[in-house]
């Protein structure tokens, strides 16, 4: 019975991750109007997918993090109503979040729930440990994302600027003629005689330009469109490590579940996370694409390219980080180059982001008070 509940509130913890969290990689395809919602939607839950999977190779350190050990006692990490009242005060934090439509951290949450199931545990918390291995990194990442998506972001208009990169470019075979002279012996002396030589000539011009010169075309390059191609490849970058990132946080909470290899955990978050984004990602998607700020193509491109590098480097060195965070930080230093931020907006989020870990932190103190009494 206690192993099933354990089982069923995990669950929830990660059908609620990824109804918030799912659409966040892909959110600046829709809100550029790159891709359709449904489009978006779909990508993401393929990149996401792949990204669980992969975690079994690649994030190994994130499972040993969030099982809480360093935080709790040994003993009480090996406790079925503790791990419990985690996943369950992580789970009604991250779904009552997606249902106002807040983008807030999974890794928060839980972080949040591990604390409060803790201290009501034992009267007892290990600030160092927190501090130096989870909030430093959770309040330093919306911070280099901001400056580091401002960077790109530069980087990307002046080489656009220096290479006049605006429509379409193509490479084309044009036929032409020279005139050559050669002479030639007759009776009379010698006679001058004018050719004209056939001969082959690439050109590098607009497609239009090509057109009217009847130019055989070799390749064309459309700028507007290989943006898009790189869009979304950045796209399904940033939900590859969102699911790298996220999905060992959520499979640590089953490690005391019998019966089961952790490949059969790993799956199973992953298909509860896709199935959490593809029936409940609607209003966290209108946030993220539509609310903080509105966004070019390029601009998209900008802040995904950070996210994906960022999220990927914290996974690969065991660092907690909240794709949200990245994410967010990432799109409001866009939003403060191009001048269309929606301050509001993103006042309200980092307010969600200061209530989430007290009320996961009680919701879980308090699931924790409950389960010791009905598991005993």
């Amino acid at each position: 019975m206690a192993i099933t509940f354990l089982m069923l509130t995990v669950c929830f913890l990660a059908y609620s991750n990824g109804s918030n969290d799912n659409f966040k990689g892909v959110a600046s395809l829709f809100g550029s109007g790159v891709a359709s919602y449904k489009t978006a939607l779909v990508w993401a839950t393929i990149t996401t997918f792949a990204g669980s999977i992969c975690a079994l190779l690649l994030a190994q350190t994130l499972l040993l993090k969030f099982s809480g050990k360093g935080i709790a006692p040994d003993a009480l990490i090996q406790s079925i109503p503790f791990i419990t009242a985690v996943a369950t005060g992580a789970g009604l934090t991250v779904i009552l979040a997606s249902r106002f439509g807040f983008p807030i951290s999974t890794t928060h949450a839980l972080l949040g729930a591990l604390s409060g199931s803790t201290f009501i545990a034992t009267n007892e918390l290990k600030w160092s440990a927190l501090s130096n291995s989870f909030i430093m990194p959770l309040l330093l990442s919306p911070a280099i994302a901001l400056l580091l998506a401002m960077l790109i972001y530069f980087c990307l208009r002046a080489i656009k600027q220096a290479n006049a990169i605006n429509n379409s470019l193509c490479v084309c075979l044009e036929n032409k003629t020279t005139l050559a002279i050669s002479v030639a012996a007759s009776e009379s002396g010698q006679i001058m005689l004018d050719q004209n030589q056939p001969y082959a000539s690439l050109t590098v011009d607009s497609p239009s330009a090509c057109e009217n010169r009847a130019s055989q075309q070799i390749f064309a390059i459309n700028f507007p469109r290989m943006i898009d191609s790189l869009h979304f490849l950045s796209a399904g970058a940033v939900c590859f490590a969102r699911g790298l990132n996220d999905t060992p946080k959520i499979a640590a909470l089953l490690l005391l579940a019998p019966g089961l290899e952790l490949s059969s955990k790993i799956i199973l978050i992953a298909s509860l996370m896709a199935l959490g984004g593809v029936l409940g990602a609607k209003r966290v998607a209108e946030t993220m694409s539509h609310k903080i700020t509105t966004l070019s193509h390029g601009q998209g491109l900008s802040a995904n390219l950070t996210t994906a590098f960022l999220v990927i480097c914290a996974s690969k060195f065991g660092l907690p980080v909240s794709t949200t965070h990245v994410s967010v930080g990432a799109l409001f230093g866009i939003g403060m180059i191009s001048g269309h931020t929606n301050y509001r907006m993103v006042a309200s989020i980092l307010l969600s982001w200061l209530l989430t870990l007290p009320c996961a932190a009680l919701s879980a103190a308090v699931s924790y008070q409950i389960l010791t009494r009905v598991m005993v």
